[in-house]
């Protein structure tokens, strides 16, 4: 192998890698579909649109775990992004409190 086939192949190697140490985090309870389907490996614009659908419906997230209860999006999913996702808002309610606080008010609702 002479040195610029050398070269070119470390020069190449380093442009493919790049991408993947370049992402920026995603914060899943606040990001809009298009940057979430950008952000997270995996996601398509489909299955983004149901995330923030998810989130709208049932409250922030609580963890990156939380995200495997949306329909379409598996634990292998957020085990490849743990790395890129981030839980913004301190105040996000663990998935158990959210269901309690639904239950809670459809039962007051119902009175």
């Amino acid at each position: 192998m002479n040195f610029k086939t050398l070269l070119a192949s470390l020069v190449l190697s380093l442009a493919l890698a790049l991408p993947a140490f370049a992402a920026e985090p995603v914060d899943i309870n606040s990001a809009d579909a298009q940057t979430l389907a950008e952000g997270l490996n995996g996601v398509g614009m489909s299955k983004a649109e149901a995330i923030v659908a998810y989130r709208d419906e049932h409250g922030p997230f609580a963890s990156a775990e939380d995200l495997a209860q949306v329909k379409g999006i598996g634990e292998r999913t957020v085990e490849k992004n743990r790395d890129n996702i981030v839980v913004g808002g301190s105040k996000a309610k663990s998935s158990t409190s959210r269901k309690a606080t639904k239950t809670a008010a459809t039962a007051s609702a119902s009175e």
